[in-house]
C-alpha cells in the first residue's frame, strides 16, 4: 500500500502537469477553473476514503461506505487519477484484485447451538480472499458438517475497503459475537487463522471475556503453528506440517522435482513472513531452525518488518549470499497473499524485497511465487486438527461437570496442579508448564502461581467490582526468581491464591499497571503429589513476599487502593522526550508521572495524533485511551534519566505501522 501511493502520486503529478500545461496562455480562465475543479474533486473522494480509513467501525459507517463509492463513480478518469489523500489513492478502488463474487462472507443467521467462528485479520485482494481464507473455512465446514462456520476479520480498515469497493459485507469481531449470541449458539469453537500466539491472537481471546456468560461453552483454536516455544530452537509438529507443506508447494511451483534438485540448480527459497515486535517473534528463528531441522538448507525465513533482525531483507540477502546461491524464488509465509506478498514482497519499487534482492548483484535470476498458505491443502488439514482438538477440550472443561473435589478429599502437604484461566493475556510463566503449587493445610487450600512479569500488581479472591469496596482484601505478589531453559533467570511476581474447590471455576479479579481491575475465571485441576509430579513450577528459583505473609489459603494482603504494605504513592508531573521515528511525531511534555516512594514507575504520554492505536513496551501492548482525541497511553517507566526503548502503532500509513521511538523522563 505504501508503494502504491507513491505511484498514484507520480501518476497524479504527471496528469496535473498536463492541465497546467495545456493551460498555459489560453483566453480567460477555463482551463485554469477546469483543473481547479478537477482537483476540488478528487479532493472529496479522498477525503471520504480517508473517513473509512479507520480501524473503528461506527452507526455512519455503510453510509460512509456507500458515499465514497458513489463520489468514485462519478469522477472523470483524469480526476481519478488525482485523487490523493492521507491513505487515498485511485488503487483504493481502481486496483483489480480478481472477482468479488466468488467469496462467501459467512454472515447469514439461522447459525445453530454449534458454531466455528474463523477470525482472520483479513485481505482486500479479492481472490486470495476466496482462496485463501475462504479455502479454509470450506474445509472446515466440510469436516464439520454438524458445525455452522462464520466468518470475522480483526482489520475493520479492510471490512470497509471491501464494502465501498465491492459491497460485500464482513463481520467484525464484534458483529460475529452479537451474531452468535442472537442466533442462540451455545457451543463456540473460535478458530483463529494467524500464524502465531501473537499480539492479534491475544486481541481475539481478550475480546472474547465479555461474552463467555453468552454461550454454554467457548474455546479458542490454536492458531497455525502452535505453541510458541521457549527458544529459537524450539520446534514441534505443527511447525513441521508447514514446513514440509510450503516448502513442497514452492519447489514444484518453481518446476522442480525436489528440494535436492533446486539446491544443485543454486536455487534458494526464501518465505517472507510479517515479523512482530510482540515476544512471539521468535517464532520465525523456529521456523528457521524446522527447515534446518528437515535438512532444507537452501530455505530461508525472513520477515517484512525486520522482527526479528535477523530475518531483515538485507540480513536474508546475506545469508543467501554466504550460502553461494545464486538463484532465488520468494513466496510470502502468510495465510493470504494480500498487500506485503503483491507490494513489499513482489513489487517494482526499490525497497521490495524482490528488487532488493536483484539490486544486490548476487543473484542471476529473482523470481516470485504470489500464494498465500490458506490455499495449500495441508495447511487446510492442520487448522481442521486445531479446531479438532477444540472441540474435543471443550468436554474436558470443569462446566462439563468433571466434578470438583474439595481439601477433604487430599491429604495435608504439597502438590502440583494446572491452573487454567478464561484468557491467553492471564496466565503463569512459560518455565512452569501451566502449572503452580498447591498447599493443603487444616481443611484449605491455596495455589502459588508464577506470573511471566510484574505488569499484575494484585489480585482479588472474586470480582473486579468487589475488589474496589473499601476494606477489599487483596493479594499481594510474592517476587519469583525464574530460571529458563536457555538457563537465564527472571525476577518476576507470584501470587498465593486461596482455592474453594478443585475442578471448578470461580472468581479471580487482576489490577494491571493501569490501574483498571479485570474479572477472570479461573481453575485450578489434577493435583499430583510434588513428589512424583514432573514440578512445572520447578523453573522457580525463589520467592520472596512483597506484602504481610498469612495462614496457608489467604494469600498475602495490601489495602483496597492497590498497594502493598509498603511504598508511598504519589502522582506529578515530569520532563518527557521523544527520539526516533520521522521527527513530525511528538508527546506532551510535561506529563502526568506516578512516583512510589519518590521513585517514577509510571506515566501517562499524549501524543500530538489520535492515530497511534497502541504502545509496546517491555514486550506488553499498551492500548489507546482516548479514543477520538490526541492518543494517550499509561505505560510504565523504569526509571528517570533512563533510555526507555518503545514501539508506537500507527494508522496514518495505507497501513497499521510499527515505529521505534525511544522516551527519557527527567524530573522538573
Amino acid at each position: 500500500m505504501r508503494k502504491r501511493k507513491r505511484a498514484a502520486a507520480s501518476a497524479a503529478a504527471a496528469l496535473m502537469a498536463a492541465v497546467l500545461l495545456t493551460g498555459c496562455g489560453a483566453s480567460g480562465g477555463t482551463q485554469a477553473t477546469a483543473s481547479a475543479s478537477d482537483m476540488e474533486a478528487a479532493k472529496h473522494v479522498a477525503d471520504l476514503i480517508d473517513a473509512i480509513y479507520v480501524q473503528e467501525r461506527t452507526d455512519e459507517t455503510d453510509a460512509q461506505c456507500r458515499a465514497a463509492k458513489d463520489a468514485w463513480d462519478a469522477l472523470t478518469d483524469a480526476q481519478k487519477a488525482l485523487v490523493k489523500g492521507e491513505n487515498a489513492s485511485p488503487e483504493y478502488f481502481g486496483l483489480d484484485t480478481g472477482d468479488a463474487a466468488k467469496d462467501d462472507p459467512l454472515n447469514a443467521d439461522g447459525i445453530g447451538e454449534n458454531e466455528i467462528l474463523v477470525v482472520s485479520f483479513g485481505t482486500s485482494y479479492n481472490d486470495s480472499r476466496a482462496d485463501d481464507i475462504g479455502g479454509i473455512e470450506k474445509a472446515l465446514q466440510a469436516a464439520y458438517p454438524d458445525w455452522s462456520v462464520r466468518r470475522a476479520f480483526s482489520s475493520q480498515i479492510i471490512i470497509n475497503h471491501i464494502e465501498a469497493r465491492d459491497g460485500e459485507s464482513i463481520d467484525n469481531m464484534s458483529q460475529a459475537l452479537d451474531r452468535a449470541v442472537n442466533n442462540g449458539v451455545r457451543n463456540l469453537v473460535v478458530q483463529p487463522t494467524h500464524l502465531m500466539h501473537g499480539a492479534e491472537y491475544d486481541e481475539i481471546v481478550a475480546s472474547l471475556d465479555s461474552y463467555r456468560e453468552d454461550f454454554q461453552t467457548v474455546t479458542v483454536a490454536e492458531p497455525l503453528l502452535g505453541e510458541v516455544g521457549e527458544s529459537t530452537g524450539t520446534v514441534n509438529s505443527d511447525k513441521e506440517t508447514v514446513a514440509r507443506a510450503v516448502t513442497a508447494q514452492a519447489v514444484k511451483t518453481a518446476g522442480y522435482g525436489s528440494l535436492a534438485e533446486a539446491e544443485a540448480d543454486g536455487t534458494a527459497f526464501v518465505f517472507m513472513g510479517h515479523g512482530t515486535s510482540h515476544t512471539a517473534s521468535i517464532t520465525y528463528d523456529q521456523m528457521q531452525s524446522q527447515m534446518e531441522d528437515l535438512d532444507c538448507g537452501n530455505v530461508f525465513i525472513g520477515t517484512v518488518e525486520g522482527e526479528p533482525s535477523d530475518t531483515a531483507c538485507d540480513a536474508v540477502i546475506e545469508k543467501v549470499r554466504n550460502a553461494g546461491f545464486t538463484k532465488v524464488v520468494l513466496r510470502p509465509l502468510m495465510v493470504v497473499a494480500g498487500d506485503h506478498a503483491n507490494n513489499d514482497m513482489a513489487g517494482d519499487d526499490a525497497d521490495s524485497w524482490k528488487s532488493q534482492f536483484t539490486a544486490s548483484g548476487a543473484f542471476s535470476s529473482v523470481t516470485c511465487q504470489i500464494a498465500g498458505l490458506g490455499e495449500i491443502q495441508e495447511i487446510q488439514d492442520l487448522y481442521v486438527s486445531h479446531t479438532k482438538d477444540a472441540i474435543a477440550s471443550m468436554a474436558e472443561s470443569p462446566s462439563s461437570g468433571r466434578g470438583a473435589a474439595s481439601p477433604d478429599s487430599l491429604s495435608d502437604g504439597t502438590y502440583s496442579a494446572a491452573f487454567g484461566t478464561d484468557s491467553s493475556m492471564f496466565h503463569v510463566n512459560e518455565a512452569c508448564d501451566g502449572r503452580g503449587t498447591l498447599t493443603v493445610k487444616d481443611g484449605a487450600m491455596s495455589l502459588h502461581i508464577t506470573l511471566p512479569s510484574e505488569s499484575i500488581v494484585n489480585l482479588f479472591a472474586g470480582t473486579a467490582e468487589d475488589a474496589q469496596k473499601d476494606g477489599a482484601a487483596l493479594l499481594s505478589p510474592t517476587v519469583d526468581t525464574v530460571q529458563y531453559a536457555d538457563g537465564s533467570t527472571e525476577e518476576v511476581f507470584g501470587y498465593d491464591i486461596p482455592v474453594p474447590a478443585l475442578g471448578e471455576e470461580f472468581d479471580l479479579a487482576i489490577l494491571g499497571t493501569k490501574g483498571v481491575w479485570y474479572d477472570h475465571k479461573v481453575s485450578v485441576t489434577d493435583p499430583q503429589p510434588e513428589s512424583t509430579s514432573s514440578g512445572a513450577a520447578s523453573g522457580v528459583v525463589t520467592g520472596t513476599s512483597s506484602g504481610s505473609s498469612s495462614d496457608a489459603g489467604s494469600g498475602a494482603l495490601s489495602d483496597s487502593n492497590g498497594r502493598g504494605a509498603s511504598g508511598i504513592e504519589t502522582t506529578g508531573t515530569a520532563r518527557v522526550t521523544l527520539e526516533g521515528g520521522s521527527g513530525k511525531s511528538a508527546v506532551e511534555s510535561p506529563c502526568s508521572i506516578t512516583e512510589v516512594d519518590g521513585q517514577i514507575t509510571q506515566a501517562v504520554i499524549v501524543w500530538n495524533s489520535a492515530n497511534y492505536d497502541y504502545m509496546v513496551v517491555d514486550g506488553t501492548r499498551y492500548l489507546n485511551e482516548n479514543e477520538g482525541g490526541s492518543s494517550t497511553f499509561t505505560i510504565p517507566v523504569s526509571g528517570y534519566d533512563i533510555p526507555i526503548d518503545v514501539i508506537a502503532d500507527t494508522t496514518a500509513m495505507s497501513r497499521p505501522h510499527e515505529i521505534e521511538y525511544t522516551l527519557i523522563f527527567s524530573k522538573e
